[in-house]
């Protein structure tokens, strides 16, 4: 008989973290303040057997669960789900995911035969060290010239050829040491987006300390890590970072910089000073 999934012993936590404090660029006496969208990396076993981290915003991770659990076609339907439990970590949570044998067997050969496959950001991977992984920090480098970040939105839609065309893509850059625009890759994955960037720079020869990458998506803390592993010492992004985001920045000394829509850049990464 299935078992009925059981309650969390906690509730996880807010889907918005903590307030955190960020100077405008050009301005840095003037320190304010900005909530940030929380973000955890989530592990994901059944029956035992390690399967799957992912990164996701810590808010309904039970329904979170069942619908990957469907969608990924690990069960036909949700009464398979036989006990669902969510364990609280540091940065991270596991769920412990009790399915029926006939599921079970039927991942267990899925994965024979994908073995060597890959997914989208952290998906696909089995550990929480690989989603959360030990980087060495970066050298510090000095954060860009406000005027290398003014009209750089503008700019970016120019160099957009193919989201110009088609829409739905994302698109990595890399703005020199003179502030102009030298590489832009697009893709409809943010994260292949950013990888094609980093191949270009190391195809090209260029430093990619010596100038800095944009991303026109969200900021999350899996770009974060590609950047440091290339040796980019700044990274912009277009939409805001979420608050592990910029703990890991500030862990690995990358400059991390948003740039809102209406307003100057703002500054997360080193940590602001006030006056």
């Amino acid at each position: 008989m299935p078992h009925h999934a059981s309650p969390p012993a906690q509730e996880p936590p807010p889907a918005v973290t903590g307030v955190y404090r960020y100077a405008e660029i050009g301005l840095p006496a003037q320190v304010s303040e900005a909530p940030l969208a929380a973000e955890c990396a989530l592990a994901i076993s059944y029956n035992g057997l390690g399967h799957a981290v992912m990164m996701v915003t810590p808010e309904g991770l039970e329904d979170f669960v069942r619908g990957f659990t469907l969608t990924a076609g690990i069960i036909d339907n949700a009464d398979e789900i036989y006990d669902l439990r969510l364990v609280e970590g540091a940065e991270a949570w596991r769920v412990e995911v009790e399915i029926a044998s006939r599921a079970f067997w039927q991942l267990k050969r899925q994965r024979r035969q994908l073995a060597g496959s890959s997914g989208c950001g952290v998906c696909g991977v089995e550990t929480l060290e690989q989603a959360l992984p030990q980087l060495a920090a970066l050298d510090a480098v000095p954060l860009p010239p406000a005027e290398h970040l003014q009209g750089l939105r503008e700019r970016i839609a120019a160099e957009q050829r193919l989201a110009r065309q088609s829409g739905a893509l994302h698109a990595a850059l890399f703005v020199d040491g003179d502030g102009e625009i030298r590489l832009c890759r697009e893709d409809i994955g943010r994260h292949n987006a950013l990888d094609k960037l980093i191949g270009a720079l190391a195809r090209d020869r260029l430093e990619p300390g010596r100038g800095f990458a944009v991303v026109t998506s969200r900021c999350s803390v899996e770009l974060l890590h590609k950047a440091v592993r290339a040796g980019i010492g700044t990274l912009v992004g277009l939409s805001a970072p979420t608050a592990l985001t910029v703990d890991w920045a500030r862990r690995h000394r990358l400059n991390l910089i948003h740039l809102p829509h209406h307003s100057a850049a703002r500054v997360y990464s080193p940590v602001p000073r006030a006056p």
